[in-house]
């Protein structure tokens, strides 16, 4: 059998998994006044459907002091334990363990909604929130003590299979544990064995309240990537310390601190797979308990790989499973070439959640709307002729709405290749994995017998010709000339002319500006192609910051690095006026004051304009017409993709 390590069952205390991958701990933004909801039972259930071997829910908060975001479910109340009954039940049909996570942020938050001091080891403010927090005393770690013991008796009453005690990324425990927030004189501070004091009595106190009925693990950091934080030696000692309390069933893993040192921890596309690994390897050589590994698995064979070579006992598949829901049950029937694989770009699940919104996918349409019913497939008694043009993201998931539905699907391309802007930014080093999104819609479409010809225009006349039922239109958008651009200006180019000719342009020592004027990887991208070609790169911004959205996604730090280290420049508050020959003119808008560049070749990351002319001509014509994605407005892919999946839908 593919992939035998995999699906080998595993005992964790009381509770045994059928097979090895693991839906862990993650933020949803699903909870509304505290409480869990039926998109919470939904979104579980899905992956216990597709086959997860193990389901960990997102945090539960175990005291009033923590509410460090809106939408967290405030475990201290017994008013969630119907929520939770919703939530087991539903992953208990498909016979599925699930876990609940309890945690308590500590310094790594603020008053904003608690409007009570933020509570720490020491008062050190958290480098993101810059609230200096109150160091409690003895009765105050008392009461953090109890409740978790709290959470915990609710979470059984609810009907999990165990619980798992957040210690790693985001937790006052983690404060406890770490030399950098931890400077307590006291009996809880000082030495390693004092620090881990509140760990093992909140070990004590969780398990004398679930007994031997309930599995409990704890998630512990190995490295947080900050100076004087805790270190991987520190970590797997904190492991063994963990184990021979005689009270823990596993211990789970995680790297970096959720504030300073985020953007490891959700790992954008520029980071490996597998990055994390030297964390559960050290702690498996280190400790007889079961250990889950994480960091950005893509596919099943980096999870059976790493548990072949002994890194460890479970795989956290987080992302993966949050693109495509039957991740493991396609795994096992052999089927991986149909796995929707994450893209690992952070814009719907990290950014939304960054956007105090709720998690999506942005290529799964459905995540976020599990109990919306979304994607829900209704075949219809009347099949027909759909035709679709453009086979970008909007034009693709259009086709696969509409054949999952039953219509017959021909999709028009005018370019010999699928993809559209997508596979133009993946052709940028660091961002080839954009173009999973590509493969992964033409493997749906191939599997629905979707019809794609390429190399055709439409027009008008065609669609006459071959009498579709209904057309879909998605041509996209085109590069726009701004105003301040004077004459033909044949040294200026868009970001995709760049990408799409590259043996043309800007050659090695030629000095070219790049304008960013959207914020995103399209001039941070194209900078990086063209310094990594020899050119002398600037990338001017009338905003704050270059590639500002680059920080929802948590890719702003390493862009600084890959900048720095490149010799890219970056100028901000920069408003380009005019640009002739060769000279450029930019206003300094903070003080009024104009610049000017002298440049070889001038490169536009600015807003494009939508190609709509066909949709106007068939809406005249009387055709039965949709156009979704940039062709109605120029935007990023998880609107053309939720756009075609509903224009799909709705034929």
């Amino acid at each position: 059998m593919a992939y035998r390590y995999l699906w080998t069952p595993l005992e964790l205390g009381p509770v045994t998994t059928r097979n090895r991958i693991v839906f862990s701990a993650h933020l949803t933004n699903y909870a509304r006044d505290g409480k869990p909801t039926e998109q919470h039972a939904a979104y579980y259930a899905a992956r216990a459907a597709g086959g997860a071997g193990l389901i960990i829910t997102e945090e539960h908060s175990t005291h009033p002091t923590d509410w460090p975001y809106e939408k967290l479910i405030h475990g201290f109340h017994r008013d969630v334990i119907p929520g939770y009954r919703r939530i087991t039940d539903a992953v208990h049909r498909h016979r599925v363990p699930i876990f609940a996570q309890i945690n308590h942020n500590g310094g790594q938050a603020s008053s904003m909604f608690s409007r009570l001091p933020v509570w720490a080891p020491s008062a050190v403010a958290d480098p993101l929130f810059r609230e200096v927090p109150k160091a409690v005393d003895q009765a105050e770690i008392d009461e953090i003590v109890a409740g978790y013991a709290r959470v915990a008796e609710h979470c059984a009453e609810g009907g999990f299979d165990g619980i798992e005690l957040q210690c790693s990324h985001s937790s006052i425990v983690r404060g406890f544990l770490s030399p950098a927030t931890n400077r307590r004189t006291d009996h809880y501070g000082g030495s390693l064995a004092n620090r881990t004091r509140l760990l093992t009595e909140i070990v004590a106190a969780v398990r004398h309240v679930i007994g031997n009925r309930l599995a409990l693990g704890v998630r512990i950091c190995g490295d947080e990537l900050i100076e004087g934080g805790t270190t991987i030696d520190d970590a797997v000692e904190v492991a063994r310390i963990v184990e021979a309390t005689g009270q823990v069933d596993y211990v789970n893993t995680s790297i970096g601190v959720a504030t300073a040192s985020l953007y490891m921890i959700e790992a954008s596309m520029h980071i490996p797979p597998g990055y994390a690994m030297f964390i559960p390897s050290a702690f498996r050589k280190a400790i007889e308990l079961p250990v889950v590994g994480v960091g950005r698995f893509k596919d099943p064979l980096q999870a059976e790989r790493a548990l072949a070579e002994g890194h460890c006992d479970l795989v956290g598949v987080v992302r993966g499973q949050i693109a495509d829901a039957d991740f493991a049950a396609k795994a096992r029937a052999g089927a991986t070439d149909e796995i929707r694989l994450c893209l690992s770009c952070n814009q719907e699940c990290v950014g939304r959640m960054g956007l105090n919104r709720w998690l999506g996918c942005i290529e799964n349409p459905r995540t976020g709307r599990e109990a919306e019913g979304a994607g829900t497939v209704a075949l219809t008694p009347k099949p027909k002729d759909v035709m679709v043009v453009g086979a970008g993201p909007a034009g693709l998931q259009a086709a696969i709405a509409a054949a999952r539905n039953g219509h017959r699907v021909t999709v028009y391309e005018k370019e010999a290749q699928a993809g559209g802007q997508v596979r133009l930014a993946a052709s940028v080093p660091n961002r080839a994995e954009f173009g999973d999104m590509v493969r992964n819609q033409l493997t749906e479409c191939r599997r629905l017998g979707v019809q794609v010809e390429y190399g055709v225009g439409v027009w008008p006349g065609l669609i006459d010709e071959r009498r579709p039922d209904h057309v879909i239109v998605a041509t996209g958008a085109e590069p726009a000339r701004p105003w301040w651009v004077q004459g033909e200006a044949p040294n200026v180019l868009d970001v995709r002319e760049v990408l799409a000719s590259p043996g043309e342009g800007p050659q090695p020592g030629d000095a070219v500006v790049v304008i960013d004027e959207i914020g995103f990887h399209h001039a941070t991208s194209v900078a990086e192609l063209l310094a990594d070609r020899g050119c002398r790169v600037e990338v001017v911004t009338p905003g704050m910051v270059v590639g500002q959205d680059l920080g929802i996604t948590l890719d702003m730090e390493h862009w600084w690095m890959r900048a720095g280290a490149k010799g890219i420049v970056q100028s901000t508050d920069l408003v380009p006026m005019g640009f002739a020959g060769n000279e450029l003119t930019l206003l300094h808008h903070p003080t009024g004051t104009n610049q000017t560049r002298i440049v070889d070749w001038l490169v536009l990351a600015v807003p494009a304009n939508p190609v709509e002319w066909l949709y106007h001509d068939l809406v005249a014509a009387g055709v039965s017409v949709e156009r979704v994605g940039d062709c109605v407005a120029p935007r990023r892919a998880h609107a053309a993709v939720v756009e075609g999946e509903r224009a799909g839908a709705a034929v």
